[in-house]
């Protein structure tokens, strides 16, 4: 993964629930890593839930603390309002995290802004008319004219780089789905407007791919125009005081347990082609 984020700037990583869910999840050494989250998590009484929220700070927290050569426990995650999480005092960095059923996905990025969504590639999407709801006129046509035994999966594929780029700009499902929509797949992908001219230019990159063979992952790429930022590291990139209170932790504090993670580039520039 560092060596992807080194060489492209951007990069998707994915990883299985069940390798990150905790064996304990009244572990007392979560906290630490948890940091913040941590009484947020604790007042959760759903088992899957809890499941689920751990082992995703988990690999987030690890991926970040990869980016900024930093040990997790000192990785800070923070929100803004919607609740989409950012690395407080790392304003250089970006991230995304997605997960449904089994699958875990985080997106980091240097060079702007990124998002990531990822659905089953068989979940039934075309029910109660939902296309009336979450698309364009111009997406409601070109479903249209798809084979129906691929509609189905066409639209999941819209969804997922609707969401990627709703959490992209900050906006998650508080931005009409309807009010912006994309292209047919095998096409260059850009956000068009309703009436399907385009509405993004070249500083957004979109792709689709599969990932562990059932799942339906995008993400939208947004590339702020600053370069690269090759230096990532926790010590180069806070604050000297805020750096000092985050990595002069005690020699025993606990680490968790790292789960397997599989990194996907992500495209820098241009539009990118949906798999």
């Amino acid at each position: 993964m560092v060596e992807a984020l080194d060489e492209r700037g951007s990069v998707m990583v994915h990883a299985l629930l069940s390798d990150w869910v905790p064996e304990n999840l009244d572990d007392p050494e979560l906290r630490p890593v948890l940091g913040r989250d941590w009484h947020r998590y604790q007042a959760m009484r759903h088992h899957h839930v809890r499941e689920r929220f751990a082992a995703s700070r988990l690999l987030l927290k690890h991926v970040a603390a990869q980016a900024i050569q930093a040990p997790p426990a000192t990785v800070e995650l923070a929100y803004k309002p919607g609740g989409r999480p950012y690395l407080r005092g790392c304003d250089q960095i970006d991230i995304s995290l997605s997960h449904t059923e089994e699958l875990l996905l985080v997106g980091i990025t240097r060079r702007g802004w990124i998002g990531v969504d990822a659905e089953l590639e068989d979940r039934s999407m075309l029910v109660s008319g939902i296309e009336r709801q979450v698309c364009t006129p111009y997406e409601r046509t070109m479903l249209s004219q798809v084979r129906e035994s691929d509609r189905n999966q066409e639209m999941v594929r819209l969804w997922t780089l609707k969401e990627a780029y709703s959490k992209a700009i900050g906006q998650g499902m508080r931005f009409r789905f309807n009010e912006f929509g994309f292209g047919p797949s095998g096409h260059p992908v850009q956000v068009l407007r309703p009436d399907g001219s385009p509405g993004t230019g070249e500083e957004w990159a979109f792709g689709t791919c599969r990932v562990e063979g059932r799942y339906t992952a995008s993400w939208a790429l947004y590339d702020a125009g600053f370069g690269d930022t090759d230096d990532t590291r926790a010590g180069t990139m806070l604050d000297e005081g805020l750096v000092t209170a985050l990595l002069h932790q005690p020699a025993e504090a606990p680490q968790a347990a790292v789960g397997p993670t599989t990194a996907t580039d992500v495209p820098l520039t241009g539009a990118g082609v949906a798999a």
